[in-house]
């Protein structure tokens, strides 16, 4: 079979190539997945370029996410079937034609869900329902973010609208503010025009903002927590800019805010499966109702690796690169 493998770190354009292994067999409690589609991660090149929290041996494969046919079953898997579609958000070395995987793990697929939605459905969705679930927040809540363009920024806003919790989104250029409006997403400020405060606070009407959802780094941090109320909650969930947070103290004293972090993977592993199964039931609802989309920017097949990665990190970027073996 063909997988995309990297003999060292370094940037997913120079050391990605295509490789051909042998097919593995499934063991106790596992299925080989036949794999369909396989998004483009910023956690996956990060594991590439080795400056994750998860570091793989080397010569390492690399994807984690990928919708997929069960092609065989390991001994003492129940509830599975071979033929049958399945999603997976922790398979590591998804960027393959076949991958053997913990079959507990998988959520099967219905028909009414297209593969291209499918193959995105675990990670950052699951990522951005269990994020809105930790906070606590209330129907009429305010929570702004950052990143409000990224993948899990949509994926926030259109889940906490269906929650009833109000979302200001913040982007760092004027043009993020129509991109997301024609995806439906409303509440949009652009930083880097005067007076975005002004109009962050038009937008609540004066009401507490009780959380804001980090994911840029650096001063953009800092600009987040200025805009929360007394006894607000950062959260800190990616670093696409800085791995550094600029804050100021008076913000963090004063407003006696709290600073925390949000692991996605981490997370997902400590939930009940009750919760777990509640989760994704709703977001398979939203994706039924149109309440949330998952729109892909291109598929490329695995040769066209690079060209993959190159589109992947384009700014501007609406929807997530898929692979396609």
């Amino acid at each position: 079979m063909r997988t995309i493998t990297h003999p060292t770190f370094g940037e997913p354009q120079d050391v990605l190539t295509v490789e051909e292994q042998e097919l593995p067999q499934p063991g106790p409690g596992e299925v080989r997945l036949r794999i369909l589609l396989s998004p483009i991660h910023n956690h996956d090149l990060w594991t590439v370029r080795g400056t994750y929290g998860f570091k793989p041996e080397l010569p390492a494969r690399a994807g984690t996410e990928a919708v997929g046919v069960v092609d065989a079953l390991g001994s003492d898997v129940d509830g599975l079937s071979v033929g049958q579609r399945v999603a997976t958000g922790g398979s590591f070395g998804a960027w393959a034609e076949y991958v053997t995987t913990p079959a507990a793990g998988l959520i099967p697929v219905p028909d009414s869900v297209p593969d291209e939605s499918a193959a995105q459905l675990v990670a950052m969705p699951f990522s951005a329902i269990s994020l809105l679930e930790s906070l606590g927040l209330e129907s009429g809540d305010w929570l702004v973010q950052n990143a409000a363009n990224g993948a899990v920024g949509r994926m926030v806003a259109q889940i906490a609208a269906a929650r009833g919790v109000n979302v200001v989104g913040l982007v760092r250029r004027s043009e993020g503010v129509d991109e997301l409006r024609e995806q439906g997403i409303e509440r949009i400020v652009a930083t880097n025009v005067d007076g975005w405060r002004d109009e962050v606070e038009a937008i609540t009407g004066g009401a507490p903002i009780k959380v804001g959802i980090e994911s840029v780094g650096g001063k953009s941090a800092g600009e987040v927590l200025s805009l929360l109320a007394e006894n607000g909650e950062l959260v800190v969930f990616g670093a696409m800019a800085s791995p550094t947070l600029e804050l100021s103290s008076g913000d963090v004293i004063f407003k006696q805010a709290t600073v925390r972090g949000f692991w996605g993977s981490k997370v997902s592993q400590s939930i009940d499966a009750g919760l777990k199964q509640r989760l994704f039931g709703e977001l398979l609802q939203h994706l039924g109702s149109g309440q949330l989309t998952l729109p892909v920017a291109d598929v490329f097949p695995f040769e066209q690796i690079t060209d993959a990665v190159e589109a992947s990190l384009t700014s501007g970027r609406v929807g997530k690169v898929l692979l396609r073996p």
